[in-house]
């Protein structure tokens, strides 16, 4: 198999890439700095400006690959207007050069809690990073692709359990190990599980495997 996962340098992307079989998937960065970071997960890297670049180019990309994750995001340190520009217009031309390129599985990391809109008085950035997933999930949706919206909880650092709670919404929030993040995604792509669902995922006391076998 050949994955693609843009945003390929993100906490949770870079596990994703150690976790996959060295020399089937590719990162996808702007940073050109960042590209030995990805080799030295064994896999490629490959250099995309969500922001900049034309929608064309990721298509070239992508052709060839029977994945696709949206892992990208404009990070904690960001204002709002990069939430609207990466996190969703990012995910809204990732899911257009996928189609564009014949690639039909589409992986799209969410945000649990992001289907009503925030309420009055939530911090400026907060509530348009909110917005941004919102939109992207809904844009998703009404696309021709084998998509999976994956929304987990609370991410921390630290070793994975293996053990999740990974269910339709709505679900009641908890805290996932960014590790565990990546393994779920590894494994809804090893079995194709998942397609056309929007999933909430947080930590619980079922084995990966069998969450995603039960789907």
């Amino acid at each position: 198999m050949r994955i693609v996962v843009v945003g390929g340098h993100g906490q949770i992307a870079l596990r994703l890439l150690r976790l996959l079989p060295d020399g089937t998937a590719v990162g996808v960065v702007r940073n050109r700095d960042q590209v030995p970071d990805l080799e030295a997960t064994g896999q490629e890297g490959a250099i995309f400006d969500l922001e900049e670049d034309p929608m064309a180019e990721l298509a070239i990309l992508l052709q060839g690959a029977d994945a696709v994750v949206f892992a990208a995001g404009a990070g904690p340190g960001s204002g709002a207007a990069r939430k609207a520009t990466v996190d969703q217009n990012g995910a809204i031309l990732c899911a257009e050069a996928a189609q564009e390129a014949g690639v039909r599985r589409f992986v799209q990391i969410s945000a649990t809690g992001v289907d009503q809109p925030p309420p009055p008085g939530t911090e400026e950035s907060w509530a348009a990073y909110v917005t941004a997933k919102r939109v992207a999930e809904e844009d998703l949706r009404a696309r021709d692709l084998d998509w999976t919206i994956l929304r987990p909880g609370r991410l921390i650092d630290g070793q994975g359990t293996g053990l999740v709670r990974l269910t339709d919404p709505p679900a009641e929030r908890g805290d996932i190990p960014r590790e565990d993040v990546a393994a779920v995604i590894a494994e809804l792509i090893r079995t194709g599980a998942g397609v056309h669902r929007t999933l909430e995922l947080h930590g619980g006391p079922v084995p990966i495997a069998e969450a995603v076998a039960a789907l």
